[in-house]
């Protein structure tokens, strides 16, 4: 029992000990790693999407190859975890100091929802255009919100509540008008099948970021964030890998390297060495982002990215652009400009009211974005 008490004590002051050197230092410092994370997430977010897509449009089949290519490249996140300590010196703290048995556990639960996550995605992705794909994603953000009231406590403002209600409007428009971007070739069971895949993804990464969240509050810096990262991903390449041995898929990535896909064995290789870099961008900016400020923002800025992916999937695919995903993207970019700017006003009333207490008052970084 002491040493239970002895362990939470440490942990606590752990995390005072960061909050007490936050000045104007360390929030310059938290800019440019949010700067840094945003950038990673808008090109992870729409390159994964792309490359995943030309995957199958040059004939790649095995939709567990797809789920794959997803996390198997976790190795690359050793190198985020150990050359900031051991080549930089940027840090004192060692790899895996405070790792914790619960937070691993929790990493590989986290690892295994994200496994299943992926798989949707890729089914949906195997039967939709890029530009539904995207948009239809952009079904999670309202059940984002509801979630992270009930899980993390978020606290509903006009700014969010407005940007949810017009990225869901668009969901709902894309939705309505979604069949007549079937392919000639693709089925209708196939074609919905693909559609109900991609929208339970969606609906599965809203649930698992205000978790994360909740999760991050027992994390003390963005070292532990990539460690636990490393973790999850690991749980869910362990999961497809199940699956590619169960369709015999690594036999067949061979065959269908020299047999199936068009642009020959070199062509196919580098695709899914480019899916595996790719994925690792999204994957660090969609964790950073979430660690830095809240799952809510994290999903108001993917949905936002969605229309990024739209004008992706039509400028690299030929992806139709009618109306009605004209009108989409337009809420969604309406949506995200109504959020930005009521977190804007909030950071200005935030400022204000601290220099008019004497800069008693400071604000965690987590607290200026909400």
């Amino acid at each position: 029992m002491m040493n239970d008490r002895s362990s939470q004590s440490q942990w606590q002051d752990l995390q005072r000990q960061e909050e007490h050197k936050r000045g104007p230092s360390s929030k310059k410092h938290y800019m440019i790693l949010l700067l840094i994370t945003y950038f990673s997430l808008f090109v992870g977010s729409v390159s994964s999407t792309l490359v995943s897509k030309f995957y199958f449009i040059h004939k790649g089949s095995s939709i567990w190859v797809s789920t794959w290519v997803q996390s198997a490249g976790f190795p690359l996140l050793l190198l985020l975890i150990y050359l900031p300590h051991h080549l930089f010196k940027c840090t004192t703290r060692r790899p895996f100091t405070h790792f914790t048995p619960k937070l691993l556990l929790l990493s590989v639960s986290m690892g295994l929802m994200l496994g299943l996550n992926n798989f949707l995605f890729s089914w949906g992705t195997s039967c939709l255009p890029v530009s539904t794909t995207a948009l239809l994603l952009s079904s999670q953000l309202a059940f984002n919100l509801v979630l992270s009231v009930i899980i993390v406590k978020q606290k509903i403002t006009f700014s969010n509540f407005n940007c949810v209600i017009l990225l869901t409007l668009g969901s709902v428009l894309l939705a309505l008008s979604s069949n007549h971007d079937r392919p000639k070739e693709l089925s209708r069971a196939k074609y919905f099948l693909g559609f109900f895949s991609t929208v339970g993804a969606g609906l599965l990464f809203a649930l698992y970021l205000p978790v994360m969240e909740m999760i991050y509050k027992k994390v003390y810096c963005y070292g532990m964030v990539i460690e636990m990262q490393l973790a999850m991903e690991m749980a869910a390449t362990a999961l497809a890998t199940v699956g590619m041995v169960a369709v015999h898929g690594f036999s067949e990535m061979k065959k269908e390297s020299e047999r199936v896909f068009d642009l020959g064995p070199k062509a196919y290789w580098l695709t899914l060495a480019f899916n595996m870099v790719t994925w690792q961008f999204a994957f660090m900016g969609t964790a950073g982002l979430v660690f830095l400020t809240t799952s809510l923002t994290g999903g108001i800025c993917m949905t936002a990215l969605m229309a990024a992916n739209v004008l992706g999937g039509v400028l690299a695919y030929g992806d139709k652009f009618g109306g009605g995903k004209v009108v989409s993207t337009l809420l969604c970019l309406w949506g995200f400009c109504s959020y930005v700017y009521g977190m804007y006003v909030k950071m200005k009333e935030e400022e204000e009211e601290e220099e008019e207490n004497g800069g008693s008052i400071e604000l965690l970084p987590e607290q200026q974005m909400v």
